[in-house]
């Protein structure tokens, strides 16, 4: 038996001609590594319902969710490789937007195109273009009809590692931020400690200059409708130092309690807004739709001389920039709110929480740009990470070392941002909506809430159809008399 037939020593060693123990041992070590994550994964999904951490448990089955649809994904690009590779293209269609320059030598077009893939699609391990070859069926297909396949094996190998190395990452960086940001959130628990002993030694009230309050100091600063300029520029400076103060957390903490639970005000505001941000965390680690249509319009945008994955790295950054800006000014419009209103308080100080600070009415939509942020960030660092691991540093994708440090800076900078600036003032300044979470209640309540909500509704479906059931009835009785009323004046005339 040859070496074409058996591929006994060639590189293409079909599985019919592969010893068994080989075939064994890797499937193994596969079903292990497997396992293992799976199990991790299930122990630390016990871990947190023992603890009763029910958002972050919900979180856990988002993570899996996605795994399992990266799963998909890369199934479905393994059973449909061998019908995109008998997709074939004009070749002039490959001689635009190329992520690199096609080199071309002195043997023609199809040597060109050959030196390209053997640069743009080179493995993982030294051996993977010889594993999955170029000169396959597809390419003799296509070459038949003096054509290229529409993805080599080889591109379709490397879009398999490109998109796990993206999902791993994103779910990574998205955990890093939430255990950052909820460290510095958790600083904030002795505030909320020094406020209760406070409310329970709380003494007669008095009148207060509005202007001698700290959070009018901090964020008032004689700002007025004629210098609104200064004040978003002083919001723009205050999320890099000391973004949330003892005045800020104080001042917010009353006015949330005031407007939602002004019965309760021993109400443990940290611990509501740590379980509210722990809810939220299920959204912001998810990949949704539109984050995928992000994906595919940098892929097409990824042209070689338009360094489009340094510019794109801008986009997070000015995004996170103007969130913070935004929540700051938020502060600072409860602020103004109080002190254009009134020149002395009895009491505390008291902010109204509205919608209307928020864009759109809906401080939502900051929760949508802080997922899209955090993905976009982790896409950054996935792609420079896939790059160098696959075609590494040198490589024409990479672009220069002008292009490279500056990316990385600012991935660096905008975890950091986020992790310690914004999300700590996403997760106070979204209470000052003119809505409450239902995180507000604890877990049992809520569930209670649920089971009532529920029930109720089954009620009223009852109700409903006995109401109809009744009328219906009430209807054919009434249909009955008149149809006799009828028969009575036939019978008498």
């Amino acid at each position: 038996m040859g070496e074409g037939e058996g591929g006994g020593l060639g590189g293409n060693m079909k599985l019919e001609y592969t010893p068994t123990w080989i075939v064994a041992a890797v499937c193994s070590l596969i079903v292990f590594i497997s396992l293992v994550v799976e199990r991790l994964l299930h122990r630390l999904g016990k871990a947190l319902k023992r603890k009763n951490q029910k958002p972050l448990f919900e979180a856990l089955q988002e993570v899996k969710e996605e795994l399992m649809l990266l799963g998909f994904i890369s199934l479905l690009l393994t059973v449909f490789q061998g019908a995109i590779q008998k997709i074939c293209i004009p070749t002039s269609w490959t001689k635009d937007m190329l992520p690199c320059k096609k080199e071309h030598s002195k043997e023609g077009t199809d040597a060109g195109e050959k030196h390209f893939r053997s640069q743009f699609f080179v493995g993982v391990l030294g051996g993977g273009r010889r594993l999955l070859s170029e000169s396959g069926f597809g390419v003799e297909h296509c070459a038949a009809k003096g054509k290229v396949p529409l993805l080599s094996l080889e591109a379709i190998h490397q879009l398999h590692i490109f998109i796990f190395v993206l999902a791993v990452t994103h779910v990574i960086f998205s955990a890093l931020t939430m255990v950052l940001g909820g460290a510095k959130i958790h600083q904030w628990k002795h505030w909320e400690n020094a406020i209760q002993k406070d409310v329970a030694t709380a003494g007669p009230k008095k009148f207060t200059y509005v202007h001698h309050f700290d959070f009018i100091k901090d964020h008032f600063k004689g700002f007025g409708k004629d210098s609104w300029i200064l004040g978003w520029v002083h919001s723009f400076f205050k999320q890099f130092y000391g973004s949330v103060t003892k005045s800020d957390y104080t001042t917010m903490r009353l006015g949330f309690i005031m407007t939602h639970c002004r019965g309760n005000p021993k109400f443990d505001f940290h611990k509501y807004m740590v379980r509210a941000l722990e809810a939220d965390f299920k959204k912001v680690v998810g990949i949704s739709w539109y984050l995928w249509i992000f994906v595919v319009i940098f892929l097409l945008l990824n042209v070689s001389g338009w360094h489009t994955y340094f510019w794109i790295a801008f986009v997070p950054l000015i995004l996170l920039l103007a969130v913070g800006t935004k929540l700051e000014h938020v502060i600072s419009q409860l602020a103004h709110e109080v002190a254009e209103k009134h020149s002395a308080i009895e009491g505390e100080l008291v902010v109204k929480p509205s919608d209307d600070h928020f864009w759109f009415h809906r401080p939502r939509v900051i929760l949508y740009l802080i997922h899209f942020i955090l993905f976009q960030n982790a896409f950054e660092i996935a792609f420079f990470f896939w790059i160098l691991a696959t075609y590494g540093f040198d490589s024409c994708i990479m672009g220069q070392v002008g292009f490279i440090i500056p990316r990385l800076v600012i991935g660096f900078i905008v975890q950091l941002l986020c992790s310690y600036s914004t999300l700590p003032l996403y997760a106070i300044v979204t209470q000052m909506g003119s809505y409450f979470q239902k995180a507000i209640f604890d877990e049992h309540v809520q569930e209670g809430l649920v089971g009532w909500a529920q029930k109720a509704k089954r009620r009223k479906a009852q109700n409903t159809d006995n109401a109809t059931e009744s009328s219906d009835g009430s209807r054919e009785s009434s249909v009955n008399i008149e149809l006799k009323k009828l028969v009575v004046q036939r019978d008498t005339t």
